[in-house]
């Protein structure tokens, strides 16, 4: 029984995605869910992972009483554990979910910090990165309070565990198993020579460590959290850590995440 479970459904803008919303919402009513947008128990994404990244963003301040289920209108992704051919299954396992078995994944804190003193805090699920618009990237790389290197080049990226699957991989980054509670930096392009030296390979920064970036002072610098985008004027300083913040996705037919690896980039195994 789901005993008045608190829930809300999101999709997209495809047609299939929301025929899908449709046909769940009439199921889950049927069965006497509540449907709550302002403070749910479970948030349904129906689409892809980019959805459930938008969902996620949407209760961002709420993730410690929230948790998640991806219903994919596609091909299984990362974040989701059904497709739209298994509505019947998701009502069931959400009827039979239980909030202290739900699987939690870290979250990047990334930390704004302006000229004027004004910050931004976000938390993100896949990764951040820091580029210019136009020309090419000068900053240095801090680990904790050691200086590191000064970057040049197109931009850098810190993910998260779950992440490096992501743009991570896309660059060379290597794939990090959720538990393993640290972050990734991997350089966009770096610019090495005779003149200019980065390490020029991904580093895998513990837990403990706090990563900030110091950009050269431009007014051209985009900042994306996941998949938004924002552009920013006056940054004096970028930082990353792991401060125990979790994004919590219920346990109803958790796929693990080696499998989720394999079937997304080599295909079943003969």
């Amino acid at each position: 029984m789901n005993f008045g479970k608190k829930i809300w459904l999101i999709g997209n803008s495809s047609e299939k995605s929301k025929k899908t919303v449709s046909a769940l919402r009439k199921l889950l009513r049927a069965e006497h869910f509540i449907f709550d947008d302002i403070n749910p128990e479970i948030v349904v994404s129906v689409g892809g992972d980019g959805t459930l990244l938008r969902a996620m963003h949407m209760y961002e301040y709420q993730l410690d009483n929230v948790r998640f289920l991806g219903v994919h209108t596609g091909h299984l992704g990362f974040y989701t554990d059904f497709t739209d051919d298994d509505l019947f299954d998701v009502v069931d396992a959400l009827q039979k979910e239980n909030s202290k078995e739900a699987v939690r994944y870290p979250l990047v804190k990334v930390q704004v910090n302006f000229d004027d003193g004004y910050q931004i805090v976000r938390h993100v699920l896949n990764e951040s990165t820091i580029r210019r618009a136009s020309k090419t990237m000068l900053g240095d790389v801090k680990i904790s309070d050691y200086l590191f290197e000064r970057f040049r080049g197109d931009g850098l990226s810190i993910s998260t565990p779950t992440g490096s699957t992501a743009y991570n991989k896309s660059i060379g980054g290597a794939v990090m198993h959720p538990r393993v509670e640290a972050m990734q930096i991997a350089e966009i392009a770096s610019l090495n020579n005779r003149v200019y030296r980065t390490l020029g390979s991904p580093m895998i920064v513990a837990k403990k460590d706090l990563i900030t970036v110091i950009p050269a002072r431009e007014d051209d610098y985009s900042l994306t959290f996941d998949q938004l985008t924002f552009e920013y004027q006056n940054i004096k300083s970028i930082e990353y850590s792991l401060d125990g913040a979790t994004i919590a996705f219920a346990n109803c037919a958790h796929t693990p995440f080696w499998e989720r690896v394999r079937t997304s980039f080599i295909g079943e195994v003969e």
